[in-house]
């Protein structure tokens, strides 16, 4: 019962309830919905789940990116742009070493692009840290900056290129699993390592809980803003290249575009304060899992693209109130018979009995 009650005020078991939910939704529609097979042209394994996972991989970069950004108290509003920007930085890379080796010319791709999203990060953390500017309009104007820098990189129009190597990314397989998922999620276990192995995650608490009490423990704040505000940086740059190896082709003005709402949603889902403090690497990746299902589920339904945000909301909305502790006290106090007796109080506020202290 213990277990219960500790799953039932866990943020992140309400993200999986609505995972299962929509996909219950959808298996309604078509019980093939979660059918996998072999596609007889490829050889690999194909399905709606595996798409889900591959479409979850971006999410997951840029989520996980916020969620240390929004555990200092900050927020990042250019996750979206840095995606495009890496993108493009990839896809003109890969367009002008069309002759050389499919390899040398993919790592150069992935390099080149997360050095210049990393300076982009480094920019934003010196005007967070340093120069003192609120997180919201330091983001904000990284925002349209990222973008215009995107669209400087490709003379404004969309950039394809061919490279297997970089293309498989995000359509390839490991063990029938998409690749892009998988280096996600091992991206995922490897920043966990060090955020739960080390003192880092608890320094990003501490900052976000309160930054004078922080300080006076000896925790130098800057550094830390600096490192959390790159690392968002170049994580969504690997989103970007995800999001590109797809298709093999950047647009500008599509790449990330709105993704950063859809970051600070998984984060929020998964439990991580807006008013920063405390954080959860998992909650923020089933969050950002409950959203790629969510975008697939409209999809899949048929929704209007009028109706889609309206559809997001109510879902959200929902999953937000099941995480309340006061809605779901409310829903017990209502569902309590008039004659029950209340519920035993317990833990520190719980009332003392004279025969007790006797």
């Amino acid at each position: 019962m213990n277990r219960v009650k500790i799953a039932l005020r866990t943020p992140w078991f309400w993200a999986i309830v609505g995972i299962a939910l929509l996909l219950l939704i959808n298996t309604m529609k078509n019980p093939a919905y979660l059918a996998i097979s072999v596609n007889p042209t490829t050889g690999m394994l194909t399905g709606n789940v595996l798409d889900i996972l591959r479409v979850s991989a971006p999410i997951i970069m840029i989520a996980l990116g916020m969620t240390f950004v929004i555990a200092t108290g900050g927020i990042d509003l250019s996750v979206g742009s840095m995606m495009a920007v890496g993108g493009a930085v990839a896809m003109e890379t890969l367009s002008s070493l069309s002759g050389s080796a499919p390899i040398g010319a993919m790592l150069a791709a992935i390099g080149l692009a997360l050095a210049l999203t990393i300076v982009l990060g480094a920019i934003n953390g010196f005007l967070v840290a340093v120069v003192g500017l609120q997180p919201f309009i330091t983001t904000l104007i990284m925002m349209l900056a990222a973008r215009g820098i995107a669209r400087v990189i490709t003379s404004g129009q969309n950039t394809n290129a061919t490279n297997e190597p970089f293309r498989l990314l995000a359509n390839g397989q490991i063990l029938g699993i998409p690749t892009s998922f998988v280096l996600a999620i091992a991206i995922v276990v490897l920043i966990a390592l060090v955020m739960r192995r080390t003192a880092l995650g608890l320094m990003i608490e501490s900052i976000g809980i309160n930054p004078h009490a922080s300080r006076l423990a000896g925790i130098r704040p800057r550094p830390i803003l600096f490192g959390v505000y790159i690392l968002s940086a170049a994580l969504a740059a690997v989103g970007g290249l995800f999001s590109v190896s797809e298709v093999m082709t950047v647009s500008v003005g599509g790449t990330g575009n709105l993704m950063e709402l859809d970051a600070i949603l998984a984060v929020v889902i998964g439990g991580t304060s807006l008013a920063g403090g405390k954080f959860s690497i998992v909650g923020s990746t089933i969050g950002a899992l409950l959203i790629a299902t969510l975008n697939k589920t409209v999809l899949f339904l048929g929704i209007p693209a009028a109706a889609t945000p309206a559809f997001k909301a109510i879902v959200i909305i929902v999953l937000v109130l099941l995480q309340s502790e006061r809605v779901r006290s409310w829903v017990l106090e209502r569902g309590r018979s008039p004659g029950a007796p209340p519920p035993p109080a317990t833990g520190p506020a719980a009332p003392v009995s004279k025969e007790a202290v006797a």
